[in-house]
């Protein structure tokens, strides 16, 4: 690592692993044991990361309900010509998880912020599942959904109206609800790819259609445990861009009236065209005017 630089005064944004202890990085583990403190979401978390790579960096608390004070902390030791480096529990900071307040503080103060990559749940889940494709390499992350269902719905029919798959963590007791609403609003033959305990001894990744997720999560207990990512596949590109005008009207008009499932349903009938491409239409219509609230399909 004779190569390296560290330079003084400067944030480090530290990612480490997801799970798997060995996916640290080299450059990550040498970072931790120059830096003069780590600023760490959970101390005890962390304590037990460092002590597994032998690393006796001094720890402070630095979470989202102490930000504000660990921010005016660690511009201090910077003024000071410390380095500090900033870590979260799992994966990397300030990418849903604390720490961006302090990023900004710290770049606006005028010091230098230096992000150390490494693992992340959201690249892990999608190299394995190769939802995306090098024509078209785009990816949406939206975070944690919504607990309650209607905000839940209505967070869905935004997001899931974009041309690109969406990347969502849930927690494992919201899962079932999590995806009879995707089932509900995305429509039925839109497929999910599940990424459960991504890097651990127990990782899954299964791709089912929405209609039959929550069977093949009932059918196995352990399916239903550990952390979660969920991916949300885009939807039949068919031909949404491309349908003529009177479809578009008809859709419109049965928009007034039906909730997304019926009005796909009843558009195959007249029009002849694929259901599952005559429901994304109707979504992306919904999503972008239609005020029809009735999502219970």
């Amino acid at each position: 690592m004779h190569d390296q630089q560290w330079p003084a005064s400067t944030l480090y944004v530290v990612a480490t692993p997801i799970g798997n202890l060995g996916d640290l990085t080299i450059r990550a583990w040498q970072t931790l044991l120059r830096c003069d403190v780590i600023a760490a979401e959970d101390t005890r978390s962390s304590r037990a990361l460092l002590d597994a790579w032998g690393v006796s960096t001094p720890l402070v608390a630095a979470h989202r309900h102490n930000e504000a004070e660990a921010a005016q902390a660690i511009l201090t030791r910077l003024g000071a010509g410390e380095r500090v480096a900033l870590v979260s529990d799992a994966g990397a900071p300030a990418v849903s998880d604390p720490g961006a307040r302090i990023v900004r503080a710290v770049r606006e103060a005028g010091y230098r912020v230096t992000p150390i990559p490494g693992a992340s749940a959201v690249i892990a889940a999608l190299m394995g599942s190769g939802v995306t494709t090098d024509e078209n390499p785009a990816f949406v992350f939206a975070g944690f959904m919504p607990p309650k269902p209607t905000a839940r719905q209505k967070w869905l029919q935004h997001w899931c109206a974009i041309a690109a798959p969406v990347v969502m963590f849930e927690s494992p007791h919201r899962l079932e609800a999590a995806v009879r609403d995707i089932a509900s609003v995305c429509g039925p033959d839109r497929n999910i790819t599940f990424a459960r305990e991504l890097t651990k001894r127990f990782e899954q990744i299964h791709t089912v259609r929405a209609a039959d997720a929550a069977s093949w999560l009932a059918e196995d207990a352990h399916r239903s445990q550990g952390e979660f990512v969920l991916i949300v596949h885009q939807a039949p590109e068919a031909a949404v861009e491309h349908t003529d005008a009177s479809t578009v009207v008809l859709i419109d008009a049965l928009l007034e009236s039906l909730s997304l499932r019926d009005t796909a349903r009843v558009a195959a009938k007249v029009t002849g065209l694929p259901r599952d491409t005559l429901y994304a239409l109707a979504l992306s219509r919904k999503s972008n005017g239609h005020k029809n609230e009735d999502l219970a399909d």
